[in-house]
């Protein structure tokens, strides 16, 4: 199935087509020139970006999306780069070993010379959680390697939730602002989002050393289904529940919650699954009458590198701020305009 674009995300990507890359503005014309945007984008497979939605600003340098390596036996599989779903998903039916782990400094240096060689001035590299990975640090190595400047931002977080952090650097950098503030702005749109998901087994996360032995073995004794949360970049849980069927309504749940606790209009849901589509299809279509005042829900797979630890049936769902600003906000409308 392919990823599901709300007509929010069709307007974001209308909005960032306008723009275009470094180039050398042309003399004598009349014509208001559309801004030029000095710093790239960098970020890593973990934030869970529909492919179709990202193509545009790969194509002209704004936006490089490093693959995250996924292990499933003796084999490894670059996340975007090879197509490993089926792979994956008979690898823990089977319960095989899969591993991941971080890209190395190398193909960040790539990417950061790229945008170097396109005429960008800097660039702000977003990436998962350093609680879940060690892939920011690969990113300070390969920053301190090149003379482009570097902006590295740990977004303490995974999935649509730093995709939605890289979609604000996209849209600050589209303004004209410097590296600092294409940063700053992103930070403050990570830290107000929020991931909730549910896993049937614990097992992927002992396994991958997210959560104790001992967690995963009350769970697996007492038939237990844990409800959980990315919270200061790290897995922690936060609710048990004996039934699949009332974890997901629960899951549920705690996300209209979250969205009844923010201004109304202004928060957007992005659903993740893996192995489950129809329970996630019937999932987004509940929350979409529960939060009416969000736009049409995302939903997409859980890129492999988080399906590894999650498992299959997974179902993840990331509360962030919508695409509703104000005349202050660096990111309203206004300052899409040419004259700019």
């Amino acid at each position: 199935m392919t990823d599901r674009e709300p007509p929010a995300w069709l307007w974001l990507r209308d909005r960032l087509s306008r723009l275009r890359q470094p180039t050398t503005p042309a003399r004598g014309t009349a014509e208001p020139l559309p801004i030029v945007v000095r710093t790239a984008v960098v970020t890593d497979s973990a934030a869970a970006l529909p492919s179709d939605w990202v193509k545009p600003f790969v194509a002209d340098g704004r936006l490089a999306i490093v693959p995250m390596p996924v292990m499933v036996g003796e084999e490894i599989y670059g996340e975007g780069e090879d197509d490993i779903t089926e792979t994956l998903s008979l690898a823990l039916v089977a319960g095989a070993s899969v591993k991941t782990s971080r890209p190395s400094p190398g193909q960040f240096e790539q990417a950061y010379l790229a945008a170097q060689r396109r005429g960008f001035e800097s660039i702000v590299s977003l990436h998962i959680s350093a609680g879940l990975s060690g892939t920011a640090d690969a990113a300070r190595l390969a920053a301190q390697r090149v003379s482009i400047p570097v902006e590295v931002v740990d977004s303490r977080t995974v999935g649509m939730a730093l995709g939605m952090g890289v979609q604000a650097a996209l849209l600050a950098a589209g303004t004209g602002l410097a590296a600092s503030d294409v940063k700053a702005l992103a930070e403050e749109r990570l830290a107000a989002t929020k991931v909730y998901f549910y896993v049937p087994s614990l097992e992927q996360l002992r396994r991958g050393g997210r959560i104790g032995a001992a967690a995963s073995l009350l769970g697996t004794m007492l038939s237990i289904k844990p409800i959980l949360a990315v919270d200061d970049g790290k897995i922690v849980p936060l609710e048990k529940v004996r039934s699949a069927a009332r974890a997901i309504a629960r899951l549920e749940e705690i996300v209209a919650a979250d969205v009844n606790s923010r201004p109304a209009g202004q928060s957007r849901l992005a659903v993740h699954h893996f192995g489950n589509v129809g329970e996630a299809e019937q999932l987004a279509s509940r929350l979409a009458e529960d939060c009416s005042s969000c736009p049409a829900v995302q939903l997409s797979a859980l890129p492999a590198v988080l399906a590894a630890h999650a498992g299959l049936g997974v179902l993840a769902v990331v509360v962030g701020p919508g695409e509703q600003v104000t005349s202050e906000d660096p990111l309203a409308p206004e300052y899409w305009s040419p004259e700019y």
